[in-house]
């Protein structure tokens, strides 16, 4: 566990603050949406508005901190910083130039986009879409620069301040609804997105300029390194446009299905999103520095030390979390969106996809720390690859189960998949750097696993004898959940001590050594 407890654990509780502040208000803004627009067709042509420039956002976002933060780590380990910054200064001016340009495509094509995406919606449903498409496409050039800032402020170690991207941007989404949508309808929501955007990405200049950042071109457009950026760049795009090819099948597929079946798939997965951003993300992104540094350093050892013990971090925190959403689901959905003019059937169709989502938290979990061990390595073609043969399987299994379980069955290819493309992750990454699948990780797996069935049963006892959801009102369900949730709790933490797994020991020692003001020992960052 040294791997993950000195500067790396330190920036993991920073960013898991932060999550959770990001977290609890993206929560709120669902809340709030829900109640305003909850499962209509107006709501499933804003989702459908918002996939194009939130795909991309993500392509970027994945894209640019993942190649940032090497190359500059390179920079800085040879003593190269001032370098580092005029190179990324050029590489800013053309990233604008690129942003600006898909923008404008957007713009244009907006219509044609929509109809592309959701070929079998209503004409008033589809109209609506395409006029939303044109006001959220440049959210793309806030999000885009803002990922680039990001991922430069990560690799100096400053986590906080690009950390606050997302409550931000919730925050102006929340204000939008509340106070515009009477007037305004769903296009006040549509300002908001636009207002948070750009509120995420000038909330990181101060500590962009203290860094050192200029935003004067520092090198010729045919520099060796900023060709190298695009060469890294572009595979890994490429790959995150694949996975995200996800979200498109679903809305294409959904858009022939019961007007809120987009709506329902958003919500759920919204719910699942939680502990990977709380947690997952965290640790993910506060190890990535680190994991580059043993590749830069050619210790394939210690970055495969690393990525095991950030997998089974996750795997100690999202099987528990799949058993709770697999359990709770309607008192869950109940609890956070059944109000306003999100009604009984709206609380149905979304227990039904997250509880088909629920089977593959654990894929995308593990989905996300895998692909920092390639990365690190600067190995882009291989999660390319193997995303693309999950997007195949994700495909084959929605055009399978569309027909039985109607949108469920989008939500549980996705779980398949995700699933499918961890396993391949780890099968290729074990023949790069080895000793993952080692006896002692399968007997973790195992215990985690009876741990979480363990959590299971007592949970199932409690919802029985609370009579769960036995009250009305939100408080009062509230509490009916916190405490199943918290039996549960107790009973998992309770198995682990008993089955002795390692980090159960060594997460109650940093938590004591934190709590005390003592700094955790193990290796440092």
């Amino acid at each position: 566990m040294s791997f993950v407890t000195g500067a790396v654990a330190r920036a993991a509780i920073v960013l898991v603050l932060f999550n959770v502040a990001s977290k609890l208000t993206a929560l709120v803004r669902e809340m709030v949406i829900a109640r305003q627009f909850g499962t209509t067709a107006v709501m499933d042509a804003y989702l459908v508005a918002f996939s194009l420039p939130s795909v991309l956002f993500y392509l970027f976002t994945g894209a640019l901190a993942t190649v940032v933060v090497p190359i500059y780590s390179e920079y800085a380990a040879a003593g190269r910083e001032r370098e580092a910054w005029g190179l990324f200064g050029t590489f800013f001016h053309v990233l604008l130039l690129l942003l600006a340009v898909a923008t404008a495509l957007g713009l244009l094509l907006a219509p044609w986009l929509v109809k592309l995406l959701a070929p079998d919606f209503p004409g008033d449903t589809l109209s609506l879409a395409a006029s939303l498409t044109r006001w959220m496409f440049p959210f793309l050039i806030f999000s885009g620069l803002s990922a680039l800032f990001s991922g430069l402020l990560n690799a100096r170690n400053i986590f906080a301040i690009t950390a606050l991207n997302g409550p931000l941007s919730n925050l102006a989404v929340i204000i939008a609804v509340l106070v515009l949508s009477s007037q305004w309808g769903i296009y006040g929501m549509a300002l908001g997105v636009l207002a948070g955007g750009a509120a995420g990405m000038v909330v990181q200049l101060p500590a962009l300029r203290r860094a050192g950042f200029s935003f004067r071109p520092g090198v010729a457009l045919n520099h060796p390194d900023l060709k190298r950026i695009f060469k890294l760049v572009l595979p890994i795009t490429l790959g995150f446009s694949i996975s995200e090819t996800y979200i498109l099948i679903d809305r294409y597929l959904a858009s022939g299905l019961a007007e809120g079946s987009i709506s329902a798939l958003n919500y759920a997965n919204r719910l699942i999103q939680m502990p990977l951003g709380l947690f997952v993300t965290a640790v993910g992104t506060a190890v990535f520095p680190a994991l580059t540094r043993r590749a830069a350093g050619k210790d394939l050892r210690g970055l495969g030390e690393g990525v095991l013990r950030s997998l089974r971090l996750v795997v100690l925190v999202c099987v528990p979390s799949a058993v709770v959403f697999l359990m709770l689901r309607e008192p869950l959905v109940t609890l956070f969106f059944k109000r306003g003019v999100f009604d009984d059937r709206a609380t149905y169709m979304t227990a039904a996809a997250l509880f088909f989502y629920s089977f593959g938290l654990i894929g995308q979990a593990g989905e996300f720390i895998l692909t920092r061990g390639f990365f690190s390595l600067q190995d882009t073609r291989t999660p390319m690859i193997l995303s693309a043969v999950a997007v195949l399987v994700n495909l084959g299994f929605s055009l399978a189960l569309i027909g039985s379980l109607q949108h469920g069955g989008l939500a549980l290819a996705n779980s398949i998949a995700a699933l499918v493309n961890m396993i391949l992750l780890t099968f290729f990454l074990n023949r790069r750097l080895g000793g993952m699948w080692t006896p002692e990780m399968w007997r973790f797996i195992l215990y985690v696993i009876l741990a979480s069935l363990a959590m299971g049963g007592a949970v199932e006892a409690m919802t029985r004898w609370i009579g769960l959801p036995a009250l009305s009102g939100t408080f009062a369900l509230a509490g009916q959940v916190a405490l199943v949730a918290a039996a549960g709790l107790a009973v998992y933490l309770a198995a682990l001590t008993v089955l002795r797994i390692e980090e159960t020991r060594q997460l109650w020692d940093f938590i004591k050594h934190y709590l005390s003001h003592k700094r955790p020992g193990g290796m440092k960052d």
